[in-house]
């Protein structure tokens, strides 16, 4: 038996577990994402920006990571906590799922149209990872030099940290079983190639194998599953390789 999806149960995991539904407001920098991944690239120039103007990012990189790690983190959430919660996803066609390039959770994300597939791992991959995460990766690329492993880095660590957060309120809240079925279905996304190298997942512990970028900006510091232990010196010659930060 699955539970009719109450997106105001899923909201209350958190901010990035809340989904909107119905016409999204009106905004200069509101738009589907599907147009995002066609190729309009003016929402995500945008949040790129504005990801750097906040942190003071020294180089686009460090933006672009921080601004696709925070998508990433409310796709999953979505997705996870709806099928750990109720045994259904809704399904977030970038044609439905109008994103506002100016905003943050939990008004950041209005789906038009909600309707639900079943609350498996292929069909959260389906729908997260073929249907988001890729494109999205490849629109980013498209504009910035930013390197595939560091995403899919960026794509695990987001998945880990959603699931952590749904084990989390599943045991304060005494639904042992919603913390059961988020670390199964976790544990089996982990299970593709593309995810399978980005980390180390051990319930809902990660220690990724790539870093974010953000111990570069001014008063940055490491993630909690960082790959360094301690903020790694950048050298100054300008032959240097590429260090684990992608």
């Amino acid at each position: 038996m699955t539970a009719p999806l109450d997106l105001t149960e899923l909201g209350s995991v958190g901010g990035f577990f809340a989904l909107r539904t119905g016409a999204p407001p009106g905004g200069a920098h509101v738009t589907t994402l599907a147009r995002v991944y066609a190729g309009d690239d003016a929402p995500l120039a945008f949040r790129v920006d504005k990801v750097a103007a906040r942190l003071g990012a020294p180089d686009a990189r460090v933006a672009v990571s921080v601004a696709q790690l925070g998508l990433a983190a409310r796709l999953w959430s979505v997705a996870l906590g709806s099928a750990a919660l109720h045994g259904r996803v809704p399904d977030l066609d970038p044609a439905l799922l109008n994103w506002d390039a100016d905003g943050t959770s939990p008004d950041d994300l209005w789906l038009t149209e909600a309707t639900t597939r079943p609350g498996d791992a292929a069909s959260i991959r389906d729908v997260v990872q073929d249907g988001h995460l890729a494109p999205l990766a490849g629109a980013l690329r498209t504009r910035h030099r930013v390197s595939a492993p560091l995403l899919w880095g960026n794509a695990g660590s987001a998945l880990a940290g959603a699931a952590r957060e749904l084990d989390t309120w599943a045991r304060r809240t005494g639904r042992t079983d919603v913390g059961e079925r988020a670390r199964a279905l976790a544990a089996e996304l982990f299970d593709h190639p593309d995810l399978r190298g980005t980390g180390t997942l051990r319930g809902t512990a990660f220690r990724r194998r790539s870093c974010c970028l953000y111990y570069r900006c001014p008063n940055g510091g490491l993630c909690g599953d960082c790959c360094f232990d301690r903020p790694p010196q950048r050298s100054v010659r300008p032959s240097s390789p590429p260090d684990a930060s992608g």
